[in-house]
């Protein structure tokens, strides 16, 4: 125990095997011992999930289609296109006239060769028991690897993220596919699968055929999947009041690692194709990361900020912020660049910020959207190879705009480093924290429905704090209370200005999300590591 602004500390550290230090990692589904395993390519197997093998090739079909319109979609002129036939992924698709293949023939070299695709569906019943195993509860996971590439569709679903390396998706050449196709599942739970198989390399076809080299079933008791490495953590409770936000014996869970610099994270919730996932940037290696609850870390964009001939001599030419607009469109501050840009859904980016007046915008760091669409970001010159000093720089202050009705407006240039943003549950504050060592604060502003700010003052001064930490992010959960991250950790204020705690994890907290489907994950971006902590409140999200 130690004492810290006349704070008691609660000091929770658990020992555990820290994550391998690697930033992509790529794997399907967590490559851990599974409980129990059943054999699909055995007659055994198929039997114990009443299940059968059913087989078709895949035949290269002419189509009528459309060219690319002004929408960048098939809207254009007719046009003539290849498609495949049957399109067998659906999960009441009527296989029954097709070829029963036995489990022991799987192995079969099938197809004509060359260009080649073919389908194989089995629908599975989870049994009673897997040997000793009672599977009620567990997780399971289907593996396959097809010789040469292979797509799995469950339950008529396949499911498409930018960054997905294989999954559901091909994952390289007579690589395993790993996919989650059933959690917490049942006994008598059915699960219709369906595998397209392509003979490759698809940009010199080979002689050799189609055929699958192993099929599984792997179950996992709950806790082997999305489980990952409790850390140090420190609660500081300042004001009783804080246990009604961080339940006692909160700890802060490792979830990757390996990183240069992470910031900006952001949880895109889920679909009903796909689970939630989140984003976060490493501004320092000039990428955006996605994580998926099953623990697998892809790159999501590289060159995410910047692609210029001097990108040596940046610190941070990558994307900072992200958010998602009232569309679900991924809005990306890009520092290098200079600007704030917006990922369409037909994959093509949008400039919809990069200079004010004529001169160009310093370097976006933080953004947030109202609900009616307007977007506010601050833009301080951290991003800028020599900051302040930067020749390069054309604004003369650190700016706090507002993107409104296609207007770009200057709503503040009253702070050296605006940083962190976000808004009040009701909208009628916008708080935004300075990074500044002679001057740390979290100011609050009246909110016009113009855009514009008015009234701003020092909701929370942090200067006199120890630590060397300036204020970097900031969110607001949906009691109105602050997370900022400040000197020497995540500080939780009350929506009334009052210091409740601060939580100290291995790392220092530049960033923060709300995830997960009930909100009340807190994701947290940590130098070179990524966490999190479950709370128990609910935090605001778009």
């Amino acid at each position: 125990m130690r004492a810290w602004v006349g704070g008691a500390v609660t000091a929770l550290v658990l020992a555990a095997s820290p994550l391998a230090a690697a930033a992509q990692v790529t794997s399907d589904a967590p490559a851990r011992r599974p409980e129990a395993i059943i054999d699909l390519a055995t007659e055994e197997g198929v039997r114990l999930v009443e299940g059968r093998w059913r087989y078709s090739d895949v035949k290269i079909v002419e189509v009528e289609h459309r060219g690319p319109g002004p929408d960048l979609r098939a809207s254009g002129p007719p046009t003539r296109a290849w498609d495949i036939a049957p399109h067998a992924g659906a999960a009441d698709f009527d296989d029954s006239g097709w070829e029963v293949l036995p489990a022991s023939r799987l192995d079969a070299r099938k197809t004509a060769g060359r260009l080649a695709f073919n389908w194989y569906r089995i629908k599975i019943t989870v049994p009673e028991r897997i040997g000793r195993f009672d599977p009620t509860g567990s997780t399971a996971v289907f593996e396959i690897v097809v010789d040469d590439y292979a797509e799995v569709w469950v339950n008529g679903n396949l499911p498409l993220a930018l960054g997905q390396p294989g999954g559901p998706l091909i994952k390289g050449f007579n690589a395993p596919n790993r996919v989650v196709v059933g959690r917490d599942v049942r006994p008598g739970q059915q699960i219709q699968l369906a595998v397209l198989g392509a003979n490759g390399p698809l940009s010199n076809p080979p002689g050799n055929f189609v055929w699958v080299r192993s099929a599984t079933l792997d179950f996992y008791r709950p806790e082997q999947i999305g489980q990952f490495a409790t850390v140090r953590t420190e609660i500081v409770r300042i004001d009783p009041a804080l246990d009604a936000v961080v339940p006692p014996g909160a700890t802060i869970e490792k979830i990757a690692a390996g990183f240069l610099f992470t910031e900006g994270p952001l949880w895109v919730p889920r679909t009903a194709t796909t689970d939630g996932y989140l984003l976060f940037s490493d501004p320092n290696a000039n990428a955006i990361y996605r994580w998926s609850p099953d623990g697998q870390v892809s790159v999501f964009r590289t060159k995410s900020g910047y692609t210029g001939v001097d990108i040596g001599e940046y610190a941070q030419p990558g994307s900072n912020g992200l958010a998602l607009d009232r569309e679900g469109r991924l809005t990306i501050n890009e520092h290098g660049n200079r600007r704030v840009t917006r990922l369409e859904k037909t994959g093509a980016l949008t400039v919809l910020a990069d200079r004010y007046q004529g001169r160009r915008l310093n370097s976006p760091n933080d953004l947030v959207y109202r609900s009616d669409g307007a977007l506010y970001f601050t833009d301080p010159p951290f991003g800028l190879p020599k900051f302040s000093d930067d020749p390069r720089r054309e604004l003369p202050y650190s700016g706090v705009f507002c993107l409104i009705h296609g207007e770009l407006k200057l709503v503040g240039s009253d702070l050296a480093g605006p940083n962190g943003i976000a808004f009040s549950p009701d909208e009628k504050y916008l708080y935004i924290g300075n990074w500044d060592p002679s001057r740390k604060v979290v100011m609050r502003y009246e909110v016009r429905d113009d855009g514009m700010l008015a009234n701003g003052r020092v909701f929370f001064d942090m200067t006199s704090a120890p630590g060397e930490d300036g204020l970097d992010g900031i969110k607001v959960d949906r009691r109105g209370n602050l997370y900022v991250s400040g000197p020497g950790g995540l500080w939780i204020l009350s929506p009334e200005g009052k210091h409740l705690g601060t939580i100290r994890g291995p790392e220092h907290p530049h960033n923060m999300a709300w995830g997960d489907d009930d909100g009340r994950t807190l994701y947290l971006a940590a130098q070179t590591g990524v966490y999190r902590i479950r709370l128990r409140v609910a935090g605001m999200r778009p």
